[in-house]
């Protein structure tokens, strides 16, 4: 008989997490920078350039440059070096929005709407959040207020079922808002501790949809005043500079409390995180690594800087 030997150890989160942030990791072309083993004016102006290309913004990229510049313009740094330190200015920026989300118990049901563009896998991140809270054992209800699209209804059962939680869905095409008030008024009867509401997935320049979104926050109001408690917006990373257009279109139309950021696996672009923390200052408090239903995990910047820069 065949030995295969032992079947390896599954990764750790921060092992997945590198490996799902080696493309952004690559694309900061650190070892071309390195050849000359001295940080000197003209590896300092190619690292900012560097920074730009992953999509940390400009501000954020001539901010850590410059940080980085100080005292090392004579120095040798190893490669090594120069990621711990990128890393270490990094997780400086992004401390400040590193926030777990927790539902207050004393909001009860704690409400939660979630809103985002078209394919940034709102829906599923839903689903992912859901299935988390469950396992912190709290009782949750999922309302499918994407009505526009079946599959969406489809897909937000399948994960009711997975996380155990309560579905509360239309026909497609039912009024969203008057969906969101009856599904607040069911978790209230039931006691639920909390409510997601999926919204459908709308274009950030669509004023229409955006107006539906106003509805529903409006709409929730009249049940409980001080709902929803919270408005977490879901970004896709592969879209990369085009974020920052989707956080302020739609903290136009909605008080966004937080974000979620997904994809980050696929993209090359994961600096954008650092953008959104500099321009915004909102709360991120998932990032979405992978397809498997942990792998939500809640964002920390340390962690992230590490991955981003390939340090450690």
């Amino acid at each position: 008989m065949r030995d295969f030997g032992e079947v390896p150890p599954p990764l750790t989160l921060f092992e997945r997490l590198k490996e799902g942030l080696a493309k952004s990791a690559g694309t900061l072309g650190l070892a071309d920078i390195m050849i000359k083993k001295k940080l000197d004016a003209e590896a300092v102006a190619a690292l900012e350039d560097a920074l730009i290309r992953a999509d940390l913004g400009g501000g954020p990229a001539h901010e850590i440059a410059a940080a980085l510049a100080k005292g090392r313009y004579v120095e040798d740094i190893t490669q090594k070096e120069l990621r711990a330190v990128l890393a270490g200015e990094i997780a400086r920026l992004l401390q400040p929005v590193e926030k777990p989300f927790v539902p207050d118990a004393a909001k009860k049901p704690y409400v939660v709407v979630v809103a985002g563009v078209n394919g940034t896998g709102k829906t599923t991140t839903i689903g992912k959040l859901a299935y988390r809270l469950a396992r912190e054992e709290r009782s949750v209800m999922l309302a499918a207020g994407d009505t526009f699209r079946a599959a969406a209804i489809e897909q937000l059962e399948v994960w009711a079922t997975r996380a155990g939680a309560e579905l509360f869905s239309r026909a497609p095409g039912a009024d969203a808002a008057g969906l969101a008030f009856d599904a607040l008024a069911r978790a209230r009867q039931t006691g639920t501790d909390v409510l997601l509401i999926d919204t459908a997935g709308r274009l950030h320049n669509k004023a229409g949809l955006m107006a539906e979104l106003e509805k529903i926050l409006r709409v929730i109001k009249k049940l409980d005043p001080d709902a929803p408690h919270a408005v977490l917006l879901v970004l896709d990373a592969t879209t990369g500079q085009n974020a920052i257009a989707q956080v302020e279109a739609f903290a136009a139309a909605a008080p966004l409390t937080g974000l979620v950021m997904t994809k980050l696996d696929g993209s090359a672009k994961g600096g954008i995180l650092v953008a959104l923390a500099a321009k915004f200052a909102l709360p991120i408090h998932f990032i979405g690594v992978g397809e498997e239903i942990d792998d939500l995990q809640p964002f920390a910047a340390e962690s992230f800087a590490k991955a981003l820069t390939g340090a450690a």
